[in-house]
């Protein structure tokens, strides 16, 4: 079944691509190989992915290369057309020229920027907005990039400003746009870009949308997004664990491990971390510790216990990557205590994280909750599947993991 209702995708490919010369002098910015493979290749089977049966590609500069490589896009499992400007095209005009190729309602993303967002779920929320016009900024709460956008509270873009000078700027606008047809011709008969002409009267009409997300976005745009969008990639597979209740017998609500002595291996956690390892999954733990906060140890107890936890996951042949926490009590609001996403994002930013192809294994409601707010994919560690057989499931190789997907509980 599909899982989305738009049925087409268009896909800007036509610019000289400038700041990743010498590769794009013979050959399109988004035909460049990231991980041993073309970057809009990558896109063409995300789309394919979510249900969008055909893909437009609006090309210019060496567009002949992009036709010789996908051709009818049989080979990619998706209807593949073109519509090609000259190269000095900019994208407005490379947009409104396509326009009778187009479908009543389609999405426009950009050939050199790549987020892994449920496209579902951003759909959804385009049409329940009932706007003419959506598209995706990331929260740029982080400074990864300069941003251009400013969102109203209401969802509706209130500033898009292509010079990222304006006051009050948050998010960075990367692409994904949900559009309807009739707002293509908003963009004026200049040649100019969409973030000169379309965006800003979209915005003046109060007719954009934005979906924002706080996973980061990849692409060869740069030499240093290059070898990001390479890491990003190359990622072998990684689960998320939180900690206590899953590797180690849980304490009574408002208590807490306070040394290793208090520490307790549940039956089967040391077997779980070996099979993650002979498996070749990361392995990285995510844990609310409210007793920091409270009172009930210091920074410094946390640590030994952290410590001596790695040392004996090693010598029982497993490993833990990394650890996160959140020292906050219950009450104090912060963005890190989960079912707050913050750690799983902070995860994500240090060590290139598909979270939407990420599982998050705990044993609690909030565990659930963040790991939604985040993207990630979701089991439940109970008696009745502990960590242990949870291992088994995700780590074998023949696993289908579609279907443990289907049904993570």
């Amino acid at each position: 079944m599909p899982l989305v209702r738009v049925r087409q995708a268009a896909m800007l490919a036509g610019g000289y691509g400038k700041r990743m010369l010498p590769l794009t002098a013979s050959l399109p910015k988004p035909l460049i190989s990231v991980a041993g493979k073309p970057f809009a290749e990558r896109l063409a089977e995300w789309l394919r992915g979510w249900g969008i049966e055909r893909l437009l590609l609006l090309c210019g500069w060496h567009a002949g290369a992009m036709v010789s490589h996908f051709g009818d896009g049989s080979r990619f499992g998706i209807e593949i057309e073109y519509s090609i400007s000259p190269a000095p095209t900019e994208t407005s005009r490379r947009l409104r020229r396509a326009a009778s190729m187009l479908d009543q309602q389609f999405l426009l993303l950009y050939g050199d920027n790549f987020c892994p967002i449920d496209l579902e779920q951003a759909e959804a929320r385009w049409l329940e907005s009932r706007l003419p016009a959506q598209m995706t900024v990331y929260d740029n709460r982080d400074g990864y990039s300069r941003a251009n956008v400013s969102v109203h509270e209401d969802g509706r873009v209130r500033v898009y400003d292509p010079g990222r000078s304006a006051a009050g700027l948050r998010d960075v606008d990367i692409g994904f746009l949900f559009l309807d047809r009739e707002v293509v011709e908003l963009a004026g008969h200049g040649n100019t870009s969409l973030g000169e002409s379309l965006y800003p009267e979209l915005v003046r009409r109060e007719m954009l949308g934005a979906y924002r997300t706080r996973h980061r976005y990849y692409g060869p745009s740069t030499p240093a997004r290059l070898a990001e969008t390479e890491r990003f990639f190359s990622q072998p597979p990684t689960v998320l664990l939180d900690r206590d209740g899953v590797l180690n017998r849980k304490p009574a609500r408002g208590e807490y491990v306070r040394s290793w002595e208090e520490w307790e291996w549940l039956p089967g956690a040391l077997d779980a971390l070996r099979e993650f390892r002979r498996s070749g999954w990361r392995v990285l733990v995510i844990s609310n510790q409210a007793g920091l906060a409270r009172g009930a140890m210091n920074s410094g107890d946390l640590d030994r216990i952290h410590a001596r936890m790695h040392i004996e996951a090693e010598q029982a042949g497993g490993r833990i990557d990394g650890v996160y926490v959140c020292p906050h009590g219950w009450n104090q609001g912060c963005g890190c205590r989960k079912p707050s996403p913050g750690m799983l994002f902070q995860a994500q930013r240090d060590w290139a994280l598909d979270l939407s192809r990420t599982w998050f294994l705990g044993d609690d409601q909030r565990d659930a909750e963040a790991a939604a707010r985040a993207g990630c994919r979701f089991l439940m560690i109970c008696p009745e599947q502990p960590l242990l057989a949870a291992a088994g499931r995700l780590a074998r190789p023949t696993q289908n993991e579609e279907s443990l997907w289907q049904n993570a509980s």
